[in-house]
Order: C-alpha cells, then sequence, then structure tokens
C-alpha cells in the first residue's frame, strides 16, 4: 500500500533544456505505483529524502493554480509542455485527487500544446477535454508498451493496466485531432526483444492508428539497475550471467543495437509505421521539435 503526503509546489513546471528534447517538464505528483522494474526516474527520489519511489507518493495540490501564473505570465511563449516526465499522471491515485482535469482546462483555456504519456487508460476519463484541446493545438497522447505477454507484463510493470487496455485507449484517442504514439520503450533483452513480440507490439500499434512509435533499448545506471537486476535475480535468476554480460556499463553494445533495431526497422517496413514523431508537430504547429528518430545511433 502506498503512502501518500499532500506537498505544495513552488512551481508547476521544470526546466529542462538542453537534457530533453522539449523546454518543460509537468509533474503533478512525484513517485509512481506503477512499479515499473525498469524505471528511469527512481533517481528523482533523492531530492525528497526518499528511496521509495513506487511507495512515498507526493501530490502537489496546488499545481494547477501554479501553472496558471506560468501560463498567464507575459513571458511564456506556449511551448510544448511533457506531462509527466518522471511519473505518470495517470497512476492509481489520479482517480481521487482529480488534478489532471483542471491542467487539461487551463491548456485549453491558453490554447497551450502538450504531450501526455501513460500506462494506465484512466486517460479515458478526460477524453472529452483531451479533445477539445487537440482541436485547439498541438497535443501528444502517448502509451508505454513494452510486451504482449500478460504475465511478464504483470511481472515487470505490475500496477499498469494491461497492454490490450493500452493499445485500446489510444485506439480511442486516434479518433481525436491529437498525435497518438506508441513508446516501445524500453527493449528489454532476452525478455522482450523477441521477434514475436515486437511484431505483435508494432501490428497492435497499426491497428491503433498510431502516427509514430519510438523504440529504446533498456538502460541500466544508478538506483535503476540495482533494482532490476534484484527483480532478474528474484524471478529469472538463468538471466543474471547473461544481463551481467551485456550490460557491463550502462548500455548495451553497438552489436546488439543493431541486431534489435534491424529487427524493428524491417517490422516497421512491415507495417508502414514511422518513427517521425516531429511530422505531427510540423503538421499542427508549423515548426520542429525533434529531429528523425535515427535507428542506428
Amino acid at each position: 500500500m502506498a503512502n501518500y503526503k499532500e506537498i505544495r509546489c513552488a512551481s508547476a513546471l521544470n526546466n529542462v533544456s538542453g537534457r530533453f528534447p522539449y523546454n518543460w517538464d509537468l509533474n503533478i505528483y512525484r513517485g509512481c505505483e506503477h512499479g515499473c522494474k525498469y524505471c528511469f526516474a527512481m533517481y528523482s527520489h533523492k531530492y525528497l529524502d526518499s528511496e521509495q519511489y513506487f511507495d512515498d507518493i507526493f501530490i502537489k495540490t496546488n499545481v494547477a493554480e501554479q501553472l496558471e501564473k506560468k501560463l498567464m505570465s507575459p513571458s511564456w511563449k506556449g511551448e510544448i509542455i511533457n506531462i509527466g516526465g518522471v511519473t505518470d499522471s495517470y497512476q492509481p491515485i489520479e482517480a481521487q485527487y482529480k488534478l489532471m482535469p483542471d491542467i487539461l482546462r487551463l491548456m485549453i483555456k491558453y490554447k497551450n500544446p502538450c504531450i501526455i504519456s501513460t500506462k494506465s487508460d484512466l486517460i479515458l476519463r478526460d477524453y472529452d477535454l483531451i479533445a477539445e484541446l487537440s482541436s485547439l493545438t498541438y497535443v501528444n497522447v502517448a502509451a508505454t508498451i513494452t510486451c504482449m505477454d500478460e504475465d511478464l507484463r504483470q511481472k515487470i510493470e505490475p500496477n499498469g493496466a494491461s497492454s490490450l487496455n493500452r493499445f485500446a485507449m489510444l485506439k480511442e484517442f486516434s479518433k481525436t485531432q491529437a498525435s497518438v504514439g506508441l513508446h516501445l520503450m524500453p527493449i528489454i533483452p532476452f525478455l522482450t526483444d523477441t521477434r514475436k513480440n515486437i511484431d505483435s507490439l508494432l501490428s497492435q500499434a497499426s491497428d491503433s492508428g498510431v502516427k509514430y512509435f519510438i523504440p529504446e533499448i533498456l538502460n541500466l545506471r544508478g538506483r535503476t539497475r540495482q533494482t532490476f537486476f534484484e527483480f532478474i535475480r528474484v524471478e529469472y535468476p538463468a538471466l543474471c550471467k547473461p544481463f551481467q554480460d551485456l550490460y557491463s556499463s550502462g548500455g548495451v553494445d553497438k552489436a546488439y543495437k543493431y541486431e534489435i533495431y534491424s529487427l524493428v526497422n524491417e517490422l516497421k517496413k512491415k507495417y508502414g509505421l514511422s518513427t517521425d514523431f516531429n511530422a505531427p508537430i510540423r503538421e499542427k504547429l508549423n515548426k520542429p521539435m525533434f529531429e528523425q528518430l535515427s535507428l542506428f545511433t
């Protein structure tokens, strides 16, 4: 059972210029109940004097108020805001606190573009608001989906929605003017990197009307590395040595990357999918935010 703590934030937005392909991040919560064993954001809890990223959930009760101060400022240029960079805005506690509707109403009020990524189908609760916003400006709704094997999915992402439910959610949002995307990340060696799994994911993506997908291989550093290796030790002990060999550093070697991204490229062509998530932004805002993804970098 998670521990919840209400806090007040001094600012709604975090400037992440130079580190990400957008400049502003909005996190209405800190910590995440989804419990993904590969989560890259575990490090962020050290700033809150907590080591329990999955269990200590901080709720920014005044986040909408602080966001409006930023959006109404004469200095604000209407830049794209990434909602949920280090924590999922639609994790289970959102069903109780309902912070996202107020955030979306502000986005509508100021016609501000945004990106929303989630592993939950709770986002469908706010379908009408997101559809309205997408008629006014650029909105990206993306789901991170790693595998179609539900037993495996429940082990690596114990509190997220099922993969089929996430695809069903994307299919609903494809009926709006939002850009809909699949974040195929991370691709996990020995577990989710099979042809069968990636083919199934891209087949579902095609059927769900996604406009792009982003593939990325698992990286293991810091707290994430520790948590993930403990998970492998308990659930897949026979894979401990192969993982240790493959991840002698934070990432895999070039040979493995080439093998996986070659497979992804092949299947990308099979289903006629794009990895250019910049195209919908150019179309809606007439300006680029990202470069075309290179599968071999």
